[in-house]
C-alpha cells in the first residue's frame, strides 16, 4: 500500500491540533520532520500547525509557501513564539523544500511515495529532499511505514534500524507518552556514548 492512511492520528507534537494536522497532511509531516533537529522533537512537529495557522489556512500550501516573499516568510517563523530556534534558516529550508516539490512533484507531497515501488525508491527520493539527509530520510521512511500505511517493498529494510518493529530510535517510533520516554531514553543513551567516546579519544593531560 502505498497512499498515506486518512484520519491517522499522530503523537509527536503531543498537542492535539498540530497532531491532528499531522496525520491529514503529508506535507505538514514532511515540513515538522525538516524541523526535527536542534530543538525538541514536540516544538518541531508543532510547527506545522503553528505556520498554517499565521498563514490562516487549514492546510500548508507548497505553491503557496514558494511563492511567500522570503523575508515575509522569515519574519512568520521569527515571530514570538517562533517556530524554531533557527527561524530564518529554517524559512529558507521550507521554502526550498516546498519549491522542489512544486518543480518535481506539481506542489503534491504524496506523489513522493504514491508510485514508489520500492523502500529503496521512495528512500532515494526522501534523500533528494533539500534538508533531508540520509538518516533524515530513514526516519521519515519509517514513520510513513509504521503509522501512515506507505509500505512499498522492502521500506523496513529501506529505513534501516529505525524501520525494526518497536525500535524507539525516533519519531517513527512515538504513539503516546509511554514510547516518548523510550525514545528520548535511547537519544541520551547515546549522547552518553557519543560523550565516552570523544572523552576516551582526547589526549590525557600530564
Amino acid at each position: 500500500m502505498s497512499d498515506m492512511d486518512d484520519h491517522v492520528t499522530l503523537h509527536l507534537a503531543q498537542h492535539p491540533e498540530a497532531d491532528e494536522l499531522l496525520g491529514r497532511s503529508p506535507l505538514a509531516a514532511l515540513v515538522g520532520m525538516l524541523l526535527d533537529q536542534q530543538v525538541p522533537m514536540e516544538w518541531a512537529f508543532a510547527g506545522p500547525y503553528t505556520i498554517a495557522q499565521r498563514l490562516n489556512a487549514a492546510d500548508l500550501d507548497a505553491h503557496e509557501i514558494a511563492a511567500y516573499d522570503p523575508e515575509d516568510f522569515a519574519t512568520l517563523l521569527s515571530t514570538k513564539p517562533a517556530v524554531h530556534r533557527y527561524p530564518g534558516s529554517m524559512a529558507k529550508r521550507i521554502q526550498q523544500l516546498c519549491q522542489y516539490l512544486v518543480d518535481h512533484y506539481e506542489g503534491d507531497a504524496t506523489a513522493l511515495w504514491q508510485d514508489a515501488d520500492t523502500g529503496e525508491e521512495l528512500l532515494q527520493r526522501l534523500n533528494d529532499l533539500p534538508g533531508f539527509g540520509k538518516q533524515k530520510a530513514q526516519i521519515f521512511l519509517a514513520l510513513l511505514g509504521k503509522q501512515l500505511g506507505v509500505r512499498p517493498r522492502g521500506w523496513q529494510e529501506a529505513a534501516g534500524d529505525y524501520g525494526a518493529p518497536e525500535a524507539y530510535r525516533s519519531v517513527a517510533d512515538i504513539t503516546g507518552p509511554d514510547s516518548l520516554h523510550k525514545v528520548r531514553a535511547h537519544k541520551q543513551e547515546l549522547k552518553a556514548e557519543a560523550k565516552a567516546a570523544k572523552a576516551a579519544k582526547e589526549p590525557k593531560s600530564k
